[in-house]
């Protein structure tokens, strides 16, 4: 039987799959009600401006589709109801291999969209604000067309699915979440995004005394657009990744903004790193290392 109130949520396993098998033999036992997770899920690959070579393009055909599917079989009702989004190191075109999950009823992919489950509006949110990588699928201007010193404007780089020029040069994270929120009541609502909120203890980088062009770069790596939402719309809980060592260098993964709870799956070890939660009582999260 589910664990009713246990939430299972992870972030950056790049492909590992260690860290997959651990996850789903953690599900097998605990039998968690809901698991999220929160992006950048594909192996590394290496990217130039002229082309992208994944380490492996079909992980999704070959690892993810096969084995959810073995799980959901084995679980059968236990099963536990599965949200998931894409990350700045995910390539955009593998999007349709996501949604074909999402099809056969394996997992939700929530990526600009609201579900329901059980008391809880559930949305996610892929985007992150521009960073020093070359891809570009899942990076947005964050509420200006500013860049920060290292990084490099959604403009430039490499795209796995080409985009119109004057959308990218338009578009932010600050407009896509007004518009993604207008008019809904908060209160109850999990949002699952990539990007941690900037100038917290979640979002710090590795990045102190590096300079570009004598200017320093800013340690705090995450969006303004999402701070600023988390402060003025106040969810109940805000689920992040992307910042490997932000908890390593803060000691912190959890943070507490007004009402908001906001956790970071993200980890920079060869563990995997899992949160657990039940929404009624956020406080009394765990994060735990296997």
């Amino acid at each position: 039987m589910k664990k009713v109130n246990l939430f299972f949520f992870v972030s950056d396993l790049h492909g590992h799959i260690d860290r997959y098998r651990k996850l789903l033999q953690l599900v097998r036992s605990e039998r968690p009600a809901a698991v999220f997770l929160g992006g950048d899920l594909l192996p590394h690959r290496r990217i130039s401006l002229q082309s992208v070579h994944s380490a492996n393009q079909s992980f999704i055909d070959s690892y993810l589709i096969p084995e959810f599917s073995q799980l959901k079989k084995e679980m059968f009702s236990a099963y536990p109801e599965i949200f998931l989004i894409l990350g700045n190191d995910d390539e955009g075109a593998e999007e349709v291999k996501v949604q074909g999950g999402a099809q056969s009823e394996l997992w939700k992919y929530v990526h600009f969209q609201k579900t329901a489950f059980n008391d809880y509006a559930i949305y996610g949110y892929c985007f992150v604000p521009p960073s020093p990588f070359l891809l570009k699928d899942w990076e947005k201007y964050d509420v200006s067309r500013y860049v920060d010193p290292g990084c490099i404007s959604p403009e430039e780089g490499f795209r796995s699915i080409p985009l119109d020029e004057i959308e990218i040069r338009n578009a932010t994270i600050q407009d896509d979440l007004q518009k993604f929120t207008a008019g809904e009541n908060l209160d109850k609502s999990i949002f699952l995004f990539h990007s941690p909120p900037y100038q917290t203890r979640l979002d710090r980088a590795a990045l102190d005394g590096r300079m570009v062009d004598h200017v320093p770069m800013d340690v705090h790596v995450g969006s303004i657009a999402i701070k600023r939402f988390i402060e003025e719309r106040q969810p109940l809980i805000t689920l992040h990744g992307h910042v490997h060592e932000s908890t390593r260098l803060t000691g912190v993964w959890k943070e507490r903004m007004g009402n908001t709870w906001a956790f970071n799956a993200a980890h920079d070890g060869s563990e995997l790193a899992v949160v657990k939660f039940d929404p009624e009582k956020p406080a009394e999260a765990t994060r735990e290392l296997y």
